[in-house]
């Protein structure tokens, strides 16, 4: 698949996913506050676009009590107003109103970024793309517990479903360096 270098910004949504305390720094996850970095500035980068965000929490299992653990990692806290939607699986259509939402507010494409990228990251492109969302993953702001299953979906599999890019490059589609 041919990958996409222009975004509808109009019809564009940032999902975040599950980037909480406790699945962020858990064991495994390599560079966590070099991810969590990257996605701040593809936050920053979709907000002064007028690209709204929207962020998915995992409320079961480990994080389903409020607890230091289930808190959206400070780094990439919402802002006043941003939409926070709690999931019990790991994909965010599942559980969720998701796709009535998106489809209220007239978005069709979606960009990704989540840990773990073989869990809601895969589980959500491959629901959005089922249901026929665009979608764009930013590859480096995911991670996993598996470098190699994280290279795998983001160089072979992601690409052919939607667009993949690292933040650097979302940014340089958005007109932003």
């Amino acid at each position: 698949m041919t990958q996409q270098q222009t975004i509808d910004k109009s019809r564009a949504v940032v999902l975040i996913m599950d980037f909480q305390n406790g699945i962020v720094g858990s064991p495994g996850i390599e560079d966590p506050e070099g991810v969590v970095t990257r996605a701040a500035t593809v936050l920053s980068g979709a907000r002064s676009a007028g690209i709204p965000v929207i962020y998915i929490l995992h409320r079961g299992g480990q994080f389903a009590e409020a607890s230091p653990a289930s808190e959206v990692h400070p780094g990439v806290a919402p802002f006043e107003g941003e939409r926070v939607i709690s999931k019990t699986k790991a994909g965010s259509f599942s559980t969720t109103g998701l796709d009535v939402l998106l489809r209220e507010l007239g978005k069709d494409t979606l960009v990704l970024m989540g840990v773990a990228t073989s869990g809601c990251v895969l589980s959500t492109m491959r629901w959005a793309t089922d249901i026929n969302y665009k979608v764009w993953v930013i590859s480096d702001g995911c991670a996993d517990r598996d470098p190699e299953v994280h290279r795998v979906l983001t160089e072979k599999i992601y690409p052919r479903q939607g667009t993949v890019v690292k933040a650097q490059e979302f940014l340089s589609v958005l007109g932003q360096r």
